[in-house]
């Protein structure tokens, strides 16, 4: 029975996510269309594939490598546009494979501690409450801390999300300390036994010190209560930031030792590209993508999914 339920949903998600790259598909596909009206895949081509890669945000070391596989494959061969993304799609494909792993709660924590974070407006506390809907529909418990006491909308959105997915939310007055209340999230998720401390935090741009310091401070809480905690921290990524992705990844995982990624609104830009180029620089764990703000808009990576998207193509039969 659950085969008969697997399928169209994953359908469904393709097409959703095929749609929500659509932007940057149209810039690669129009441009690989263009480049290749020569037939013959040459070294005029091949440059240019080169350039419109980085174009797209690929970056330079993965357009290198796709360029590379190219050339490999399919040099000085009559080629149609269909044919490279094909080769194309199946070479980010393998360059996504090994960072793609779903968001796995241990059941020796109890509870799993996530701490969420990320510059202002990447989407965090509406990452959490998909995240928080996910897990409760594994049957799991959740907690939920409002750890972005400046904003009183976060926390009235992650009191909403609470209500939807049946989750308690643990909040304090405005302008708390972040720190403290984690601190008592954790303790009461450990009294209640749970199975998930998703910890939201406020948004800082990722070059202020006194910012980042905030939540190293809130990492250090966590630990006088949990020695292991947090078990994961997760930085959510905005898409439409493209380049300047990677320097939120690296001064995130060099302050907090970010864990893994979790990529938004990738139906809102032209640079879906870059989530490529971060997977080949970083080498982090993408859990998830997002392409909208509906509670299943938020699903686990798939590489090969994300590949044949990117690049136009059907679903892998």
């Amino acid at each position: 029975m659950s085969e008969v339920n697997e399928t169209p949903a994953k359908r469904g998600w393709f097409a959703r996510l095929k749609e929500g790259l659509q932007r940057t598909t149209e810039r690669l596909t129009g441009g690989i269309a263009r480049i290749l009206t020569r037939k013959r895949l040459d070294d005029a081509s091949l440059a240019e594939l080169e350039e419109l890669l980085i174009e797209a945000d690929l970056g330079p070391a993965t357009a290198t490598k796709l360029v590379h596989a190219l050339r490999q494959s399919h040099f000085d061969r009559d080629v149609t546009a269909d044919d490279v993304r094909e080769a194309l799609a199946a070479t980010i494909a393998t360059i996504l494979a090994p960072v793609a792993k779903p968001l796995v709660l241990a059941p020796t924590n109890k509870p799993h501690v996530v701490l969420v974070v990320g510059v202002n407006g990447s989407g965090k506390t509406t990452t959490i409450g998909k995240l928080a809907r996910s897990f409760r529909d594994e049957g799991r418990q959740v907690v939920m801390a409002a750890g972005d006491t400046f904003r009183a909308a976060a926390v009235e959105q992650l009191k909403i999300w609470g209500e939807r997915t049946g989750s308690p939310v643990v909040s304090g007055s405005p302008g708390a300390d972040a720190a403290g209340l984690a601190f008592d999230a954790l303790r009461q998720a450990r009294q209640a036994g749970v199975d998930c401390l998703l910890v939201d935090t406020a948004g800082r741009l990722h070059n202020k010190a006194d910012l980042m310091a905030e939540l190293q401070k809130i990492i250090r809480v966590l630990k006088k209560v949990d020695p292991e905690a947090p078990h994961d921290v997760l930085l959510v990524l905005d898409a439409t930031t493209g380049q300047n992705a990677h320097n939120q990844v690296q001064i995130f995982r060099d302050m907090v030792q970010v864990t893994g990624l979790v990529v938004t609104k990738l139906d809102g830009t032209a640079r879906g590209g870059v989530l490529v180029a971060l997977a080949e620089r970083f080498g982090l764990p993408v859990h998830a993508v997002g392409v909208g703000e509906q509670a299943d808009d938020l699903r686990p990576f798939d590489p090969q999914d994300f590949a044949r998207s990117l690049m136009g193509l059907d679903a892998a039969r």
